[in-house]
């Protein structure tokens, strides 16, 4: 039985290639920054050996605002298009933030206890983060309300673009609303982080990056395969009703 529209079993090269070294590459950066983190870059004199954790926490949260801004876009361009793939594309995306919002929200305990005294404060940056999380948490729950894909998708895209009202809401916190949260790319005085540590937290950067960018090659082929039996189960269940009724008919 062949699946309504392109074939979506044999992938393009550039699509086999990509699913297969972007995992490697992340992999392999994350080793290399993992080495960075606890063995070249310099020793905090403040937090010691726990603000390394900061090597993994901040750069997860640069790049789940990626995530969602991508959603966003695509989101906007489902509601202008009403194409299918920009609805799998944000859907993907979201998923994707949401696993690196998750890294934010657990690495950043285990950075405030003994900085902090806690593991938990209700401070600005904190909770925007957590409701951050949340709106896309909805996001997903939103797309089972219905089993009308059109409607599924017009409900995800809108709360794609409203939700990420609340990413410069994030960026912004520490700065609206003084409290524990340091300004971790900039500090009085202008000095910003030693040269080791800049080192290892773009890596950092550029290992997540490279997560999301494999999540995306394998998640979004997925979401097209998935859109395609859906509509095949739908066409399926249509010939049926037909047959029933003629069945009665006759």
């Amino acid at each position: 039985m062949s699946l309504p529209g392109p074939a979506r079993a044999d992938r393009p090269g550039w699509l086999a290639a990509a699913q297969m070294l972007l995992p490697l590459i992340a992999g392999g950066m994350a080793i290399a920054t993992l080495y960075g983190a606890f063995f070249y870059a310099a020793r905090e004199k403040t937090m010691g050996d726990v603000q390394r954790i900061f090597y993994f926490h901040a750069p997860a949260g640069i790049m789940c605002f990626l995530a969602f801004f991508v959603t966003f876009l695509a989101s906007i361009a489902y509601l202008r298009t009403r194409r299918r793939i920009w609805d799998i594309v944000g859907h993907s995306s979201v998923e994707a933030g949401m696993l690196l919002t998750s890294i934010v929200l657990l690495t950043g305990p285990f950075w405030a206890r003994p900085v902090w005294g806690t593991w938990w404060t209700w401070e600005a940056r904190l909770v925007w983060t957590l409701v951050l999380w949340m709106i896309y948490a909805g996001y997903l729950l939103l797309r089972r309300y219905t089993d009308d894909p059109d409607q599924q998708a017009r409900f995800a895209a809108v709360m794609g673009i409203v939700g990420f009202l609340d990413v410069p809401i994030v960026y912004y916190s520490v700065h609206w609303w003084r409290g524990h949260h340091p300004l971790v790319l900039k500090v009085s005085g202008g000095g910003g982080l030693e040269p080791t540590m800049r080192i290892v937290f773009l890596g950092g950067i550029i290992t997540y990056l490279f997560l999301y960018m494999a999540l995306m090659a394998l998640r979004v082929p997925l979401g097209r395969m998935e859109d395609d039996l859906r509509r095949l189960e739908a066409s399926s269940r249509a010939r049926a009703r037909g047959r029933r009724d003629m069945a009665r008919v006759t």
